[in-house]
């Protein structure tokens, strides 16, 4: 759905976090996935952390690894 909506994909797929940072959902029967990334370009995304969300806000230290692997995008 991101490559063919691109940064148009809204709620229910797609959340914005912060600094530039969106989150991706994804459910089965498992549990619920989340996916952090931020678009690159309109349709470029780049995927930086994915995790099993256990609560209903998304915890820091995911966030935080997210924003510290932008860094690296970015500077590499």
């Amino acid at each position: 759905m991101l490559s063919k909506y691109g940064i148009d994909l809204g709620l229910p797929f797609v959340r914005p976090i912060e600094s530039k940072i969106y989150e991706v959902r994804a459910k089965d029967k498992s549990g619920i996935y989340r996916v952090l990334y931020f678009a690159h370009t309109d349709k470029t995304f780049v995927l930086l952390h994915g995790f099993m969300k256990k609560t209903q806000k998304t915890p820091r230290k995911e966030i935080d690894i997210a924003l510290k692997r932008i860094k690296e995008v970015k500077d590499g």
